[in-house]
């Protein structure tokens, strides 16, 4: 250390040497050396200031290319709390924990511990992966940055690797002055894409990506000990700073649908070492989301949050909240002052199914075909599917269907038997039984019918065992070809549950014939409506029915 000292400060004399030197041979010289020093100054600035206009120009230039797409947001800016994110209690759990390690990093590292680097937050769209970060930022009290991944991408190579330092960079002088900061960077996967995956150079200077980029996140995520204020490096480079660096806490939370696609170096201890796996919320956490939405509109008693999260399972905390929304949007449209049971299930239907399309152009004999087509499938839906309940059935054009005929399950669960596929199969099936059966032809509306009975069926023979062999085509490359080579046990498979779903609508042709008439007659029947044929039907065959 002493020699580097010394080496400095000999060039600094000697440089001074020099400079004294010209000084003193420009003095004897007189008014002509003077006249040549002066030419060659002028010279040598105008050469300056040539290339002090180019520099400037490239520097605008990435200055304007490499600017963050970023959101900073200061404390208590967004003002979103534990009490806002509803739905996954457990999910709130563990994010406190990251909340505590935030609030302590001084009296932590005095433990002996390091700050958390990383935080990786999985799951399906719309489950409140942001919104999660936004609040863990709030409840801390710290800066947040809010960044997309492919804001970093840019056409020329370098640029992003500029946003990507710039943006830490920033977060490390917010983070010495309130203690910590969080960047989150939202579908981190369209930067942190495996490099195996054939990213490399090319896929970088294109600005998809590539290693160069995920490079600069590595080494921003997880750097080396350094000063990172100008004083600090003077002080150091005097010798007058001897204790090490510190690290500021700065908490990168990322957020992506498909973890299985990132680098592994992206994953390991030290940066995304934390992951936390955001999922739609069960109908306690439905309950607890709908609670939230639906006490901000006017409704009425029929409009509950339990009857609401009956319906909506599966669907996300975003999902939720645009049906509430939607809700007050239809029941607004149609001049009522509150909204109802009613205004909900219209806006579930354009959400899942698309708006109303009637086709007032199509003939009786048409109507007639889609009738009986849907009375098909909710027959076998009604009687098959202890664990569902037909939800509505329609001939009412909704987007690319004629028709349909949905369901809604009872309750969440999570597997399915052998005879609930081979069910599901007869429901596939059912309309294209009821068309041959009762209208004494084939119609070709039952192509995804069809298809979506011959993958079933091919999932029950060649993936999950179900069938005589135990041999799975997910283990085997080409599936379709698997699926090929079991072509003749589908076919057979599918034979036999026809000939099972048309014994079904013959013994019930009057269940058939019921709803096929009062959807001609209606256009839409719903779940309460089915129930009540059917009801009527059993009433009136245990009356006809000898003692």
């Amino acid at each position: 250390m002493r020699a580097y000292r010394w080496i400095k400060w000999r060039k600094l004399l000697l440089w001074l040497a020099v400079l004294v030197a010209l000084g003193m041979l420009l003095w004897a010289g007189g008014p002509t050396a003077w006249g040549i020093a002066l030419r060659i100054l002028s010279f040598a600035m105008q050469m300056l200031f040539a290339m002090s206009f180019m520099i400037v120009q490239f520097v605008a230039l990435f200055w304007f290319l490499a600017r963050g797409r970023t959101y900073w947001i200061l404390p208590g800016e967004t003002g979103s709390s534990w009490d806002d994110y509803r739905g996954n209690p457990e999910i709130v759990e563990n994010a406190k924990r990251i909340v505590t390690l935030l609030k302590g990093v001084k009296e932590f590292k005095e433990m002996g511990g390091e700050a958390v680097r990383g935080l990786l937050l999985c799951g399906p769209p719309g489950t409140g992966k942001s919104y999660l970060a936004q609040v863990i930022a709030n409840e801390a009290q710290v800066p947040f940055a809010y960044a997309s991944a492919p804001s970093f991408q840019n056409m020329f190579f370098g640029v992003g690797n500029l946003k990507v330092m710039g943006l830490y960079k920033k977060a490390r002088k917010l983070a010495r002055v309130y203690g910590a900061c969080i960047i989150f960077i939202d579908e981190i996967d369209a930067i942190g894409m495996s490099r195996q995956g054939g990213g490399g150079m090319m896929g970088g200077m294109m600005g998809m990506g590539g290693a160069g980029l995920l490079n600069e996140l590595l080494l921003q995520m997880d750097p080396p000990n350094i000063d990172n204020n100008w004083f600090a490096k003077l002080l150091r480079s005097l010798g007058l700073r001897k204790k090490k660096a510190e690290r500021l806490p700065v908490l990168t939370i990322g957020a992506t649908n498909l973890p299985d696609v990132l680098d592994k170096a992206l994953l390991r201890p030290g940066r995304f070492d934390r992951k936390l796996w955001v999922d739609s919320p069960d109908y306690d956490g439905r309950v607890d989301v709908f609670q939230y939405y639906l006490k901000r509109i006017k409704r009425d008693a029929g409009l509950t949050p339990e009857r609401a999260a009956l319906d909506t399972i599966g669907y996300s905390p975003a999902q939720i909240k645009h049906i509430v929304n939607e809700t007050v949007v239809i029941a607004h449209q149609r001049g009522a002052p509150v909204s109802n049971y009613e205004d909900f299930r219209a806006a579930m239907e354009t959400y899942e199914w698309g708006l109303k399309q009637p086709l007032r152009s199509m003939s009786d004999d048409e109507k007639r075909n889609v009738a009986y087509h849907e009375a098909g499938h909710a027959v076998a839906q009604y009687l098959l599917k202890p664990h569902e309940r037909v939800w509505k059935v329609t001939i009412i054009r909704r987007g690319g269907a004629l028709g349909l005929a949905a369901t809604k399950p009872r309750h969440e669960r999570y597997n399915r038997s052998d005879s609930e596929i081979l069910a599901e199969i007869q429901v596939c099936l059912a309309a294209r039984a009821v068309e041959e059966e009762f209208l004494g032809k084939k119609l070709n509306g039952v192509t995804s019918d069809l298809k979506h009975a011959t993958l079933l069926a091919g999932a029950y023979l060649g993936a999950v065992g179900m069938g005589d062999d135990l041999f799975s085509f997910l283990a085997v490359g080409n599936q379709i070809e698997a699926l090929k080579s079991l072509r003749s046990k589908i076919n057979e498979l599918l034979k036999d549950e026809m000939n099972k779903v048309k014994k079904l609508v013959l013994e019930n042709a009057g269940f058939v014939h019921a709803i096929a008439e009062e959807l001609l007659k209606q256009g839409d029947l719903t779940g309460e409506e089915i129930d009540q044929i059917y009801n009527r039907l059993v009433g009136q065959n245990q009356m006809e029915s000898p003692a």
